[in-house]
């Protein structure tokens, strides 16, 4: 099965950034009704792209049609089974012939949080939305190599680059003229930076961020503390992300000038109360627009505990997920116990 190239273009020399909070329910913007696989290898975007012309010369492939992978929904199975095997897309992922269908006409990209990588992040999103007839891509970014279990920690800008070159091959290997993105923590953020400034906005229909780290974090104060004694330059060196994600970092006070959307792209927050890692939880949200839904997983359902690691595989907000991408037809949010970290109770 033809597979997408994955794009990882070098680092560019230095790093040159270009740098009001929500509510914590979904009373800020429009409420939307409640209800294994390839392997990635390195390649520069020049053969990336000379691939996917290869397939495109190879005739139009069938629509994408609805699978039956397995979703898992317990973080912590998820992430033991993807973090050794980064190089391994996601069940439903990186079909290089699947062709978008008129129901769900634009491809999902996922992109991973920081310290993740593809496959453990993605164990529950991606073969749900592959069985639900979508076409799905996913890939490594801003980490020492493809091959690192560890990625998202570099730079925030170079890594929206790479994003950039990722989405240009997908859409050039599906005929789509536009994709979705879906994102967890920095994954729901970064491509915020793509969107305002690496021409995003004429090739993304909506993102959909899970537990996003839009305002930043305070990491419960330890972001503050660091600072406080002159750390900072030792954080960089080891992960330059998480500096960028620090609430008022000069990343982030540059992305957010302005106004933290635009007017083109829809956007859906989705968060969870207990979340420990974007600290306070309500620096998920965006700003009230007519193009931007916050949702809460606790307003729908109290006995969801979800934590910040959990959200990428939890039931409520991958159904959340699903009904941002189609609100035409949303589906039934389900209620169950769901921990921190293990997921739901069976």
């Amino acid at each position: 099965m033809p597979v997408l190239p994955n794009i990882l273009p070098t680092y560019p020399a230095g790093n040159t950034v270009k740098s009001g909070r929500g509510p914590e329910n979904s009373e800020k913007g429009t409420v939307l009704p409640i209800m294994r696989t390839s392997r990635f290898r390195p390649a520069a975007l020049g053969a990336a792209l000379a691939s996917a012309a290869c397939l495109a010369l190879a005739g139009a492939q069938p629509a994408a049609a609805a699978a039956n992978y397995p979703v898992q929904h317990h973080w912590n199975v998820g992430f033991l089974s993807g973090f050794l095997a980064p190089n391994t897309a996601p069940a439903g992922a990186n079909d290089g012939n699947c062709k978008p269908s008129a129901a769900h006409p634009y491809p999902v990209v996922l992109v991973n949080g920081t310290f993740e990588n593809m496959n453990d992040n993605w164990g529950g999103a991606s073969p749900l939305l592959a069985n639900n007839g979508y076409c799905v891509f996913a890939f490594n970014y801003g980490g020492v190599s493809t091959d690192a279990p560890i990625q998202a920690v570099a730079p925030i800008a170079q890594s929206a680059a790479q994003l950039a070159s990722f989405v240009t091959s997908v859409l050039t290997i599906t005929g789509a003229s536009k994709v979705d993105l879906v994102g967890h923590s920095q994954g729901g953020m970064m491509p915020r930076y793509y969107i305002k400034y690496l021409g995003g906005a004429i090739r993304v229909d909506r993102l959909v961020g899970l537990a996003p780290s839009n305002n930043g974090t305070t990491l419960d104060g330890l972001a503050a503390l660091g600072a406080a004694f002159g750390v900072n330059s030792f954080l960089v060196s080891l992960c330059s992300a998480c500096v960028d994600q620090e609430a008022g970092s000069p990343f982030l006070t540059d992305l957010n000038a302005g106004g933290e959307t635009n007017p083109a792209v829809t956007y859906t927050v989705i968060e969870t109360s207990n979340d420990v890692v974007v600290t306070p939880y309500t620096n998920a949200f965006l700003p009230a627009a007519p193009n931007v839904t916050n949702l809460l997983v606790q307003n729908q359902c109290a006995l969801d505990n979800s934590d910040h690691n959990e959200m990428a595989y939890d039931p409520i907000a991958l159904t959340d997920m699903l009904n941002a991408l189609d609100p035409a037809h949303p589906q039934p949010v389900p209620c169950m116990v769901v921990n921190p970290i293990t997921g739901p109770v069976n």
